[in-house]
């Protein structure tokens, strides 16, 4: 399926070229869901192309604290959103040690703390050898896992508990990129389905202290890379001018 070329056609010509398949590489915006990414676009191409429906897809969600490559499927390409979706991902994760959240991530307030002054650079790096390869991982209860047909998030914010499973992942590369006065960021190439918040989490209690999720960037979803990816104000400009 290509990606988006900016030509100049018909109506008619360019409702049939999204149509026959289209891939967008987009930098999701911070706070912004991915289900608000796609429903932005599918409203600009219905408008652009004066149609009713159109096929608009995404293939692998990003939290709305995360920014990133978010991959669009347009038209038949959504018939290849599981095959993307398979892919290995990359990231770039911040992760404050000495503080936990209930969400893993800034979504909640901190809930505990804990000493970081055993904690030094080589430590981390000798902590994250741990993670390599495959890990059983349980996904955050702020998260659109179900249960009962619900997300679990549903649960978490009214204080209800509820039991959920761990998962099988792999991490395929782990590396420490930086760090300064207990903030880590660390790039991750990693398997589907991987929650890079419960990776924080998990990171903190290895260490004997405790980590959540600052920031997140995806960087790359098998092929695709971020440094190829459109800013969604620039793809909708894009639009106007085809």
């Amino acid at each position: 399926m290509p990606l988006l070329q900016v030509n100049s056609m018909s109506e008619e010509a360019l409702l049939e070229d999204y149509k026959s398949g289209k891939i967008v590489l987009i930098d999701k915006p911070l706070n912004w869901t991915s289900f608000d990414v796609v429903n932005k676009i599918r409203w600009k191409l219905k408008k652009k192309l004066k149609v009713k429906k159109i096929k608009v897809g995404h293939a692998g969600t990003l939290d709305p604290l995360a920014t990133g490559l978010l991959i669009i499927c347009i038209g038949k390409a959504t018939k290849i959103i599981d095959t993307i979706q398979n892919a290995h991902k990359e990231y770039i994760a911040n992760v404050k040690l000495g503080a936990t959240t209930p969400s893993f991530d800034l979504e909640t307030e901190i809930d505990a703390t804990f000493k970081t002054d055993h904690i030094d650079k080589n430590i981390v790096i000798e902590t994250l050898k741990k993670f390599e390869g495959e890990q059983m991982q349980m996904p955050p209860i702020f998260s659109a896992k179900k249960v009962d047909g619900k997300p679990a998030y549903e649960y978490a914010r009214k204080n209800k508990e509820v039991e959920l499973q761990a998962k099988k992942v792999v991490f395929h590369e782990i590396e420490l990129q930086n760090m300064e006065t207990q903030n880590a960021t660390i790039r991750i190439k990693c398997s589907k389905g991987t929650y890079i918040r419960s990776f924080a989490h998990d990171l903190g209690k290895e260490l004997n202290s405790g980590a959540h999720l600052t920031g997140l960037v995806r960087t790359a979803i098998g092929q695709f890379d971020l440094s190829d990816a459109w800013s969604l104000e620039d793809y909708i400009e894009k639009l106007d001018t085809m």
